[in-house]
């Protein structure tokens, strides 16, 4: 993206950019965005924790979204939370397993209150779901992966 600098305008747009291209925005991103725009780095810093869309680290390949509002707070989303994390065995407040292949990600509200509490991996979304069946949803894609790796190692 071609900008001329100190176009402060064109900061949310790039970074926009950046993580449609590479999936989050690193920080070797951000010093260029920084040199290029002459915006400092805690400015950019800034706007990157101030908007949840943006990302300062890699996703992994399946997203687990948990909504962890006051319906689905109430209704059970931390029992939910720590179901999850133990089954894809994420600790120390990491939000990606090490393999690469899932994200935990814990949202604010889907606006889905009636159905809480709310999960959605990848593109489908359950509500009113138990811990059992959270564990169930990550289970099945584990199994999915493997059969799926097991099947392109044959064929090579």
């Amino acid at each position: 993206m071609a900008v001329s600098t100190h176009d402060r305008s064109a900061l949310i747009p790039l970074l926009q950019e950046v993580q449609v291209e590479m999936g989050y925005v690193p920080k070797e991103a951000i010093s260029e965005i920084s040199k290029e725009l002459r915006v400092s780095t805690s400015d950019i810093f800034g706007v990157l924790t101030f908007y949840s869309q943006f990302r300062l680290n890699p996703t992994g390949k399946h997203m687990v979204k948990i909504c962890s509002g006051t319906a689905c707070h109430v209704r059970g989303a931390p029992l939910i939370i720590d179901a999850v994390e133990d089954e894809l065995g994420l600790e120390d407040g990491n939000e990606t397993t090490e393999d690469g292949e899932f994200t935990v990600e814990k949202v604010a509200c889907f606006g889905a209150c009636s159905l809480a509490p709310v999960v959605i991996v990848d593109e489908t979304t359950k509500g009113n779901i138990t811990p059992d069946q959270a564990r169930r949803m990550v289970r099945k894609i584990i199994k999915a992966e493997a059969k799926k790796k097991k099947a392109e190692a044959a064929n090579e």
